[in-house]
């Protein structure tokens, strides 16, 4: 068993956004994955698409809301993702009133937790080595790309 293949969460909803960042992995791509649930039950995930498809926006939480398609509302989902949201993907989560995210690791990339939790947002961090080792390995193995993804 691998490090990536270890101890995987209880939470099917989270299981499906660690599984989209190691399909986008497998792509050549960002290994961030994303799913966003209600009452437990996964609508959609997605995974950073930003090299496979050429868009400077398609980080993983936003190309899971985007599989999602319209929602009359997002007050009663919870966005799972594998790493901490960045700037502009905090901005959605905010402007869609998504109540919690669920994030697999922040120790690789901080995010805006601060910004979230001052909007009233439930932020739950799992802490999950699954998810920090694949993104210590990639932005080892990638710098420019990670440095480009997060707009460094």
């Amino acid at each position: 068993m691998t490090q990536l293949d270890a101890q995987p969460s209880p939470d099917p909803a989270f299981e499906a956004a660690y599984a989209a960042a190691r399909k986008s992995l497998s792509e050549g791509g960002i290994p961030i994955g994303a799913a966003l649930a209600r009452d437990g039950v996964v609508i959609a995930s997605g995974h950073n698409e930003r090299v496979q498809n050429g868009d400077p926006i398609a980080h993983g939480e936003m190309s899971a809301l985007r599989a999602a398609g319209r929602q009359k509302s997002y007050r009663d989902t919870t966005l799972y993702t594998t790493l901490a949201p960045c700037a502009m993907c905090t901005g959605t989560i905010i402007q869609f009133k998504i109540p919690r995210v669920v994030v697999g690791e922040a120790r690789t990339f901080g995010g805006e937790f601060e910004l979230l939790r001052s909007r009233g947002v439930e932020v739950v961090v799992l802490d999950d080595q699954r998810c920090v080792d694949m993104m210590r390995s990639f932005q080892e193995e990638n710098p420019e790309l990670w440095a480009e993804d997060i707009a460094e």
